[in-house]
């Protein structure tokens, strides 16, 4: 298990994909355990949303309009928070698009080029531009959203399952350089969730038979705990368990 209700006062959490589903969902359940949320996503308006109920909760909020395809803005946003703050205690890389739910060999470049720019060179981009400031807090938190198909090969999902897959290597790679250090990454399966996204890809699912983003977005926060001591590892929301990563021998 992970931490419940963690106590996340007077930390700092950076969040992608903010503006909706379990990212917006994320940011309020951060800022009622006490955190300041650094929001980034590409759409104003739900930043604006997100914003005013923070600040209901009487929390603190950072809005920055980023589209993450702009790789050069990601690598300005860690300078900014230096200077600003001079540290980083939670990262959650939560953003992400479908692409196309399609054959592989019938998917267009420009596609699967965006998918990938989205899903993954912004993930690494975002961890280059933020482990010198989690490495300076006492206890950093780096929390990479994956998916269950990254680990089935199901059939017409093969660049996204593909994009999740590379982000749980590096992941893994990332916590395993990291690991005589007071940084923990683990990554998350967050399971078949009522979001926008989802209905994209399964149009034809009753969204009332899956949980909420406030329900699956409750079973991820203690991922941020400082009390957490698990890295490397993939936490799977519908379990409520640790995926074990060891081969057989």
């Amino acid at each position: 298990m992970i931490p419940s209700n963690p106590d996340l006062s007077g930390r700092l959490a950076l969040v992608t994909g903010a503006s909706r589903g379990i990212g917006y969902q994320l940011c309020l359940q951060l800022a009622k355990a006490g955190a300041e949320i650094i929001a980034v996503a590409r759409t104003v308006g739900g930043l604006e949303e997100l914003d005013d109920a923070i600040t209901e909760l009487g929390g603190k909020c950072t809005l920055v309009p980023l589209d993450l395809k702009d790789h050069d803005g990601i690598d300005r946003l860690g300078g900014v928070i230096a200077e600003r703050w001079g540290r980083l205690d939670i990262m959650v890389a939560n953003a992400g698009i479908l692409g196309a739910v399609s054959p592989v060999g019938q998917m267009k470049s420009k596609t699967f080029d965006e998918l990938m720019s989205v899903n993954l060179t912004s993930v690494w981009r975002l961890i280059r531009t933020t482990e010198p400031l989690l490495r300076q807090s006492d206890a950093g938190r780096a929390i990479l959203l994956s998916s269950s198909v990254a680990h089935t090969a199901r059939a017409f999902w093969g660049p996204y399952a593909a994009s999740k897959a590379a982000v749980e290597v590096l992941g893994r790679t990332w916590a395993a350089e990291s690991e005589k250090t007071a940084l923990r990454v683990n990554l998350v399966n967050p399971g078949g969730t009522r979001t926008h996204m989802r209905a994209q890809a399964m149009p034809g699912e009753n969204p009332d038979s899956l949980p909420t983003a406030e329900q699956t977005a409750a079973k991820i926060i203690g991922l941020a705990s400082p009390d957490l001591q698990e890295t490397g590892k993939l936490w799977d929301v519908p379990t409520q368990s640790w995926k074990d990563y060891q081969l057989p021998a």
